[in-house]
């Protein structure tokens, strides 16, 4: 009897996977003699014990009858076809999964494991003395919640921390019903369109952008009208005169330019979702960092009419793996965001909501900051001096002293040439990464995104005296 074994797991479960398969198959027919235990075990090189397992279980699931004094047979089951490997078989995909296949595919920036210095964007400052304060949460919170699933809003606890701290820190108003924990910032963007928009909505997304909101609203089916940034942000004059459902903006800290949505246009962007009956998405991803001023007012501050969907996050300020972050949602759209999140995974986890509420009541939470602050502001003065040591004025560097990365525009360098410093640096174990894939048109002039959050200031002095020496290598050839 041929039978071949995968190899993963207990040699039991193997033979019984392969029986199987052979029954369903139709290799093996209803009504055919098994061979003895020891036979089999004799041919296929296995103990007998390993194939008494393999009937044992066989004929547990009724795939084989035992008759005493007789032996195993195959039972009277019907065998389905042999596989094919014919593509045109398999039913096609929704249109959603296939435009997410296609997405997923795109040259985005990606994390790149073993290098010595990666400026990684996006990636929270650790923070050792974190660690410990955030156990002691997470047991005292254990110790107390509640083990039910919580409100699919989020814990009132959490929601109420959070609305303090948005008045403080943001110039957000905001009560505890309109606050919507997610899990984080791509749930709340996933939300959004589902709430929000039907396949060929048009929808307005900043020039250069946040590349996996771009994923989301493609995904999703969305129209997409990219509108240019320039140092004062989204240029609203550009916004297109037919009416779009959604307007996503980074006005803070536009992504990735880094750039600050002057009042003036703030003002502009809400007279035109008011008059264009339109919302307006605010991710304000990281408007806590900033290093040479108070942090500023979010837009959904000045919002009188109700437009804008105020989306911000926990876990840029805290550590990647807590998956919370919050939504101030829009009377008008309170209902339809909880039926979302519901259908999504009906509520985030509770234990770490109550971790967080109490870390945030107890001061934890702005102690953190300070000190992230801090840190990150002297990890940023370390990169830009060793940018202007090293790369001298063969970059330009776009810097708003705010967030946790900064662009370094390449003087001379066109798309393939960009493409070769990159790999030239990898192939040094210098992380680098470009600019280009942030655009729907492709860019005017190359350029690279820095995060150094990730590098302390040392190795930051390191990274950008290798990018010199790149950049040497490339001038002489």
């Amino acid at each position: 009897m041929y039978l071949e074994l995968d190899g993963k797991g207990p040699l039991y479960d193997q033979l019984t996977r392969a029986l199987k398969a052979a029954v369903l198959d139709g290799r093996i027919i209803a009504g055919t003699q098994l061979p003895p235990t020891r036979a089999l075990a004799q041919e296929l090189e296995l103990s007998r014990t390993t194939v008494l397992a393999a009937y044992e279980q066989l004929r547990a699931e009724g795939y084989i009858d035992g008759r005493v004094g007789s032996g195993s047979y195959v039972s009277d089951l019907q065998a389905r076809p042999a596989m094919h490997h014919d593509d045109t078989t398999i039913p096609a995909p929704s249109r959603y999964a296939q435009r997410a296949r296609e997405v997923r595919n795109w040259d985005i920036p990606r994390m790149h494991r073993g290098l010595r210095y990666n400026l990684q964007y996006g990636i929270p400052l650790i923070n050792p003395a974190l660690n410990n304060a955030w156990g002691r949460e997470l047991a005292r919170a254990a110790a107390y919640t509640q083990l039910r699933i919580s409100d699919v809003a989020g814990l009132a606890a959490l929601r109420k921390q959070t609305c303090d701290y948005l008045a403080r820190r943001r110039g957000v108003q905001a009560e505890p019903d309109d606050v919507l924990i997610v899990s984080g910032t791509q749930q709340a963007i996933e939300l959004t369109t589902r709430v929000l928009l039907n396949e060929g909505d048009r929808v307005v997304l900043e020039e250069p952008h946040y590349f996996s909101a771009h994923q989301a609203l493609v995904a999703h089916g969305a129209n997409l009208t990219a509108v240019r940034t320039d140092e004062q942000g989204l240029v609203c004059g550009e916004l297109p005169a037919q009416s779009p459902r959604l307007i996503y903006v980074t006005p803070s800290h536009h992504f990735p330019t880094g750039a600050v949505l002057s009042l003036q246009r703030r003002l502009e962007l809400l007279r035109y979702a008011s008059e264009h009956a339109c919302w307006v998405l605010e991710d304000d991803y990281d408007g806590e960092f900033r290093y040479d001023a108070h942090p500023l007012a979010a837009l959904r501050s000045l919002d009188e009419r109700d437009r804008v969907i105020y989306v911000g996050t926990f876990s840029k300020v805290m550590f990647g793996g807590l998956r919370l972050a919050y939504m101030v949602m829009p009377a008008a759209l309170r209902g339809d965001f909880l039926n979302a999140k519901y259908f999504s995974d009906i509520a985030c986890p509770a234990i770490e909501q109550a971790a967080l509420a109490h870390f945030m009541e107890d001061g934890g939470f702005e102690r953190h900051l300070r000190l992230v602050r801090k840190e990150l502001k002297v990890r940023r003065e370390a990169l830009i001096e060793g940018l202007k040591e090293h790369a001298r004025d063969r970059v330009e560097i776009s810097d708003t002293a705010a967030g946790m990365h900064l662009v370094a525009w390449l003087r001379g360098y066109d798309l393939a040439r960009c493409q070769a410093l990159i790999e030239y640096a990898h192939e040094r174990g210098l992380g680098l990464h470009p600019m280009a894939p942030l655009y729907i048109h492709a860019p005017k002039r190359q350029g690279l995104l820095l995060g150094y959050c990730g590098l302390s200031v040392m190795e930051l002095r390191e990274a950008m005296q290798l990018f010199g020496h790149c950049l040497d290598h490339f001038e002489r050839h």
